[in-house]
């Protein structure tokens, strides 16, 4: 077979295959980035750029874009669990302050657009039927454009699958999962017009889970999570099920003042679940590598994330399969190692049980004290490592003398154990 047509082939050009065909195309590298679905085009998300990718986006020169697209900036969060309430900001991260939560088919054509200027080759509607090997190693794609019939084979020196949690390049590579746990909620989200959200608001009761954030063209996003056997009731009277989980939030009165603006999304597939992210010709990345229940609202900050360390992998083993081989397994190492404890985190809060009362004892500690709430909403936001602030010295300095009696109730054990 004759040299490769490009060095890198991304399947998949939302959120995490879009930054990084753009990355590596930065990197002079040649890219080339092919999509099923037709741009501009939604799909289902939680919305929300944690502040550690907002800082991403700066970098990449991208933040402005955003901001101009509408999508205000949510400084403050307020968090209600039931027994407390506390508000307060997140902690600085890279001197950005801020999330900010766009409409998916705004921040996917803003990245596309970004792959395309940067000299990635993108192909919308195109349709991957299947990998071309090569003595054991992914070379390529074989495809065709929607409508033509006739296939079009493209090779590279690596093909990487962003093509999310059903990944086709993953189970064409049998990439092996690990870490896995079934699914345990079920999401539902609407947009509310004449609905104002000044602050972020998170809302947690036994068997619920409820996002409240504001996006693009003056509407907010409202979430609202339930136990995954409530599928059925949900998917058969949406509205229902869907207002009298914010009526349990002591958000219904409050919502059905506004107006309904769009449809019910409705996702019943969240499981939570690792994959091996590289092998012979291969890489994966995004929700591709890692999927996890949105509770936490990780999946596009981990896209941007994964974009970064896998381009900086490929740039660092360029020059040879073995050489590249060892990049990706420091990718997978690395990635690893910095998801595990947000992951656990997720799936803990994904069975949406009820507050033991050592958690409750915990939160009404930390509400009295500003600068506690405020690190407490920067571990959701993936500022503050979770388990920094799980540790036992953290805990003792929170609860002071009364730790003792309580410490062990109170330190959540690693979902992945």
């Amino acid at each position: 077979m004759s040299g490769p047509g490009y060095d890198a082939i991304v399947v998949g050009t939302r959120v995490a295959g879009a930054a990084t065909a753009m990355l590596l195309a930065r990197r002079g590298l040649r890219v080339l980035a092919v999509d099923k679905a037709r741009f501009p085009s939604d799909t289902l998300s939680t919305h929300q750029i944690q502040v550690p990718g907002v800082a991403r986006l700066r970098r990449w020169g991208l933040l402005d874009a955003v901001i101009a697209s509408g999508a205000p900036a949510t400084r403050r969060v307020r968090f209600d669990p039931g027994h407390v309430v506390m508000e307060g900001r997140f902690l600085p991260y890279d001197e950005i302050d801020a999330l900010y939560s766009p409409r998916r088919i705004v921040l996917d054509g803003l990245l596309l657009d970004a792959a395309r200027a940067a000299g990635a080759e993108v192909r919308d509607g195109f349709q991957v039927d299947e990998l071309v090997w090569s003595d054991g190693r992914v070379v390529g794609i074989r495809g065709r454009e929607r409508g033509v019939r006739a296939s079009v084979t493209e090779t590279a020196g690596l093909v990487i699958g962003a093509d999310g949690k059903r990944s086709f390049v993953a189970r064409s590579v049998r990439a092996r999962a690990y870490r896995a746990k079934p699914a345990m909620s079920v999401g539902c989200y609407t947009y509310w017009s004449d609905l104002p959200a000044e602050v972020g608001e998170l809302y947690q009761r036994p068997g619920r889970a409820v996002a409240v954030f504001p996006t693009n063209d003056e509407v907010t996003m409202i979430y609202a999570a339930a136990p995954i056997d409530e599928f059925a009731a949900l998917r058969a009277d949406p509205a229902k099920h869907y207002l009298a989980t914010l009526d349990r939030c002591g958000l219904g009165g409050r919502v059905r003042q506004g107006r309904r603006a769009e449809r019910f999304r409705i996702a019943p597939e969240l499981p939570n679940t690792f994959r091996t992210p590289h092998g012979p010709g291969w890489a994966l990345v995004g929700d591709a590598g890692i999927v996890m229940d949105p509770v936490t609202a990780q999946g596009i900050t981990n896209a941007f994330t994964d974009a970064e360390r896998l381009t900086d992998a490929v740039a660092a083993g360029l020059g040879g399969s073995e050489r590249l081989g060892s990049a990706l397994a420091d990718y997978h190492r690395k990635r690893d190692a910095a998801t595990k404890p947000m992951y656990d985190l997720t799936v803990r809060l994904a069975q949406l049980g009820p507050l033991g009362a050592a958690e409750r004892y915990l939160l009404a500690a930390v509400a009295e004290r500003q600068p506690e709430v405020d690190r407490l909403l920067s571990v959701f936001a993936g500022i503050v490592p979770f388990t920094e602030y799980r540790s036992f010295r953290n805990l003792v300095r929170l609860l002071g003398g009364h730790a003792t009696a309580n410490l062990v109730a109170i330190r959540p054990c690693p979902a992945g154990r």
